[in-house]
């Protein structure tokens, strides 16, 4: 690390609040804080404390006292940034905050770039990429889930996992190249019988992590959850009560919705995505057809399907709808056939319904969205449906698109390497493809990087961490 400079930033949320807590961290923090910060009867200074201590006093710039604060003290190499911090905990006045950045700046400071107390972390060695990486994540994890899988990762669960298989690897590729060593006495030092079911283990982790890559967007993004069917079937006022808002315009009329409403809500302790779309039917109105179309594309990227049927329908046009709707649909996908208004239905249509054949993936409930009867236990049904089991538990579940496309490189190469094998190439080749795999975990963690992809990783982290 070349940049020595002093960094300060608010470290808190943006705006007025009971409290703030600016940060400064580096080689003079301790000398800034002491020329502003005065505290004790005798005119203690910082630099004279111990670690990890927390003195109360006032922060001044000449005669002007600015606040009264409470400051905590850290020596670097034991510290979040691996330097000098102090931390100082101001009122939560806009304007105090303000000044005492100012002021800050006035003695030597400079403003902190996004992320960059992060970035010094990982620069002195306090943490891996991934580590840094999960800090965000944990910052804007707004579910159990997302924030039990940033926590783990931020402990360390995946660079544990990455760093294991790299040992594993490097123990493999110097057997293997200390064979090309003595490739003219043709001796063998690893046994091809073990190496095979090394590299099979590593390939079946791999496939693990890189598999693990749709839950984990999942978990990060919400489940993307569409709500579908015909015109005035109850969609938008079914929308309406699950964000617990009037998201969606209702009305009698047909065709209403003409394009693809979005939201996410938290729905005990898990994101849903939902997307609610135009009505399906023919229609001769050429932006109707628009939304139409765009409702068949959502539908593909869809997790959660809720097909909804209005049970004042004759049964035969629902099950042409409910046919309709199932030859569109991708074996991943699980469908929620939804029948609404169930307070006013057709007694003979709900019977029908419910000696429904269903099949593998597929529910039914009955409703009335507008009354909101048994919606509870459509919501317990979305949540039965998604297993995030894993995210509450101690495996590694990828949720970053860089890491993400790391493993997916690093699986292929492995790949190559077991077809090399089975062909007993030469070990050149092997190690080829190893230091390869090699390479793309190391660039998950860190171990290998550059400024580039740094600077993309950090400039979206909040100032102040």
């Amino acid at each position: 690390m070349t940049d020595f400079s002093t960094i300060c930033a608010i470290s808190t949320s943006p705006g007025m609040g009971p409290v703030a807590m600016i940060r400064l961290s580096g080689k003079k923090a301790i000398e800034i804080a002491d020329s502003f910060f005065h505290f004790g009867t005798k005119n203690k200074k910082l630099a004279d404390q111990p670690a990890n201590t927390i003195h109360v006093g006032t922060f001044s710039s000449g005669e002007e006292i600015i606040d009264q604060v409470v400051v905590l003290l850290f020596h670097g190499p034991h510290s979040f940034t691996g330097e000098d911090i102090v931390e100082i905990n101001c009122h939560g006045s806009v304007y105090i905050q303000q000044r005492i950045l100012q002021v800050l700046i006035s003695g030597g400071a400079r403003m902190a770039l996004p992320g960059e107390f992060s970035k010094r972390a990982f620069l002195n060695g306090k943490m891996d990429l991934s580590q840094a990486e999960a800090v965000a994540d944990l910052i804007s994890s707004s579910t159990k889930a997302s924030q039990q899988v940033a926590l783990h990762q931020m402990r360390g669960g995946f660079s544990t996992e990455i760093s294991d298989l790299r040992k594993q690897l490097i123990d493999f590729i110097s057997l293997i190249e200390l064979e090309l060593d003595f490739s003219d006495e043709d001796i063998e030092f690893a046994d091809r019988k073990e190496l095979t079911e090394l590299i099979n283990r590593i390939s079946t982790v791999l496939l693990r992590l890189k598999n693990s890559y749709q839950l984990g967007n999942v978990i990060k993004n919400g489940i993307p959850s569409i709500i579908i069917g015909e015109t005035n079937v109850g969609k938008s006022t079914l929308l309406n009560v699950l964000v617990n808002e009037n998201r969606a315009m209702v009305s009698d009329i047909h065709g209403t919705t003409r394009d693809v409403i979005e939201d996410v809500v938290n729905i005990q302790g898990t994101a849903f995505r939902f997307f609610d779309t135009a009505g399906l039917r023919k229609t001769t109105d050429r932006i109707e057809n628009m939304g139409i179309e765009r409702t068949y594309e959502t539908l593909k990227k869809a997790t959660i399907v809720i097909l909804i049927v209005d049970t004042t329908n004759s049964f035969p046009v629902i099950e042409g709808r409910i046919k309709k709707i199932r030859e569109k649909l991708q074996p991943d996908q699980h469908l929620i056939i939804t029948a609404n208004k169930v307070d006013i239905g057709k007694e003979e249509t709900i019977k029908e319904l419910k000696n429904l054949p269903l099949k593998t993936g597929e529910e039914i409930i009955f409703i009335s969205a507008k009354n909101r009867i048994n919606t509870d236990g459509l919501v317990q049904l979305m949540i039965h449906s998604i297993d995030l089991g894993k995210a509450n538990g101690e495996d590694t579940i990828i949720t970053n698109a860089r890491h993400y496309e790391a493993v997916s490189h690093a699986a292929d190469s492995i790949e190559r390497v077991k077809e090399g094998m089975a062909q007993k190439i030469s070990g050149e080749f092997l190690s080829q493809d190893i230091r390869e795999c090699l390479n793309y975990l190391g660039e998950i963690t860190g171990e290998i990087t550059n400024d580039e992809i740094l600077g993309s990783i950090f400039k979206h982290f909040c100032i102040g961490k």
